[in-house]
């Protein structure tokens, strides 16, 4: 997908109420961050799981470049959230 269509499908998908999860650090996320989001940073994701939502809620998830999106999409679906959208960068929004 390109840029623009990353940024039409998880805006959609986020119109539609899904969770907006930047797993950025908490210093990235003061630097900016779309409105909706929330900031939990990829290595506290495991523990804090509930905070995302029950499972099987809905989120689109984006960090600074990518790889960490990557990371925290695998672990929410092997947690019960198989719909899982990576938008890879905040820069996609």
């Amino acid at each position: 997908m390109t840029p623009q269509e990353l940024s039409e499908k998880a805006r959609q998908l986020v119109a539609e109420g899904a969770v907006l999860l930047d797993v950025r650090t908490p210093q990235e996320f003061q630097e900016g961050h779309p409105e909706p989001a929330r900031n939990i940073p990829v290595q506290e994701l495991p523990r804090r799981l509930a905070e995302v939502g029950p499972p099987g809620t809905r989120v689109v998830v984006y960090c600074a470049a990518g790889g960490r999106s990557a990371q925290a999409a695998h672990l929410l679906r092997a947690n019960g959230f198989p719909d899982v959208f990576d938008l890879k960068s905040v820069r996609n929004w």
